[in-house]
């Protein structure tokens, strides 16, 4: 088996690393490659890494000819996820949805069965509608999205059901909660860059002020798992699966976890406001669904995170 694995930043890192350790290298495809963050994380002698674009059907060829690929993890996203799409709707449509209409549209020419594409959990927030009793015969009958980054992510899912259903392409969808992990590259998304800051302010500082916001976080690493497990499974009977902590954390949870995983250090949590689009979800992912079929079980809570994040870092800076 020879995994195309479609971006490589703070999860697709830890995939990277995952399938290396299991013996099945991947060959990454990424549109501006970072090597030294790479290298962080996995062994990048023991990985192929080809750029390209998913906007150029091209690229997908030449990448899926030369290596004889025989499935897909596709984690590619337009920068910034909710912020970014925000800011430019056109170019994340362009990104999130046409370019994973490439991927789709690739894996059915060359045969590949079987594809993991990357959603959000913001699905079960950022929506709105769902009236109507259901009754699809009104207007109001099925939830929209509310913001850009969720009406991609519902768009990709969307077309990705359909390929499975009418190109014999076995598809899997997962749905991450915010990720936090160890990445000093570019990318991500807010949630994760704003996690990066609060440890390295915590290490470099010994002092930190988290937001009181409440998020489920996920650690990358336990995301990269629960995306390589969906990859992996058999006998699945169904296609779509969420892979978070199963945990909402507010800005005292955040507190806790800092002075868990580091007593020296200074812990305060600061009022935020934010903007509309950023607003939290009100429960946490229901994980049951990927637990019975996946055996996804996510091996790092909130200190467990912080710790391992700090721990990462202060390596780095050596």
């Amino acid at each position: 088996m020879t995994v195309l694995l479609i971006g490589s930043g703070v999860v697709g890192s830890q995939i990277a690393n995952i399938l290396v350790e299991q013996g099945t290298p991947p060959v990454i495809l990424d549109y501006s490659p970072q090597p030294e963050a790479l290298a962080d994380n996995v062994d990048a002698s023991k990985v192929t890494v080809v750029r390209g674009d998913i906007m150029n059907p091209f690229d997908l060829t030449r990448a899926m000819q030369n290596h004889e690929i025989t499935s897909i993890i596709h984690t590619a996203a337009y920068p910034m996820l909710t912020v970014g799409a925000q800011a430019n709707p056109y170019a994340a449509v362009q990104i999130n949805v046409v370019g994973t209409l490439n991927v789709l549209e690739a894996a059915r020419t060359f045969g590949i069965e079987r594809v993991v594409i990357v959603s959000s959990g913001v699905l079960t927030g950022q929506m709105a509608g769902g009236g109507d009793d259901g009754d699809a015969a009104k207007e109001e009958a099925f939830p929209r999205p509310t913001t850009f980054y969720a009406a991609t992510k519902q768009a990709a899912e969307s077309l990705g059901v359909n390929y499975a259903k009418w190109c014999n392409i076995d598809l899997r969808a997962v749905r991450y909660a915010a990720i936090a992990g160890p990445w000093r590259g570019a990318g991500g998304g807010e949630p994760s860059n704003t996690f990066r800051s609060l440890v390295q302010q915590a290490v470099d500082t010994g002092a930190v002020n988290v937001p009181a916001r409440s998020l489920e976080w996920v650690y990358s690493k336990d995301a990269a798992m629960g995306t390589v497990l969906a990859l992996q499974s058999e006998n699945l009977t169904d296609r779509i699966f969420n892979i978070g902590s199963g945990v909402m954390s507010d800005g005292e949870d955040m507190a806790t976890a800092f002075t868990t995983a580091m007593p020296d250090v200074a812990v305060r949590v600061q009022e935020t406001t934010l903007p509309p689009e950023l607003q939290p979800r009100t429960q946490a992912l229901d994980l049951s669904r990927s637990r019975a079929q996946l055996g996804y079980d996510p091996q790092y809570d909130l200190a467990g995170a912080v710790a391992d994040f700090a721990g990462w870092y202060r390596k780095q800076k050596k």
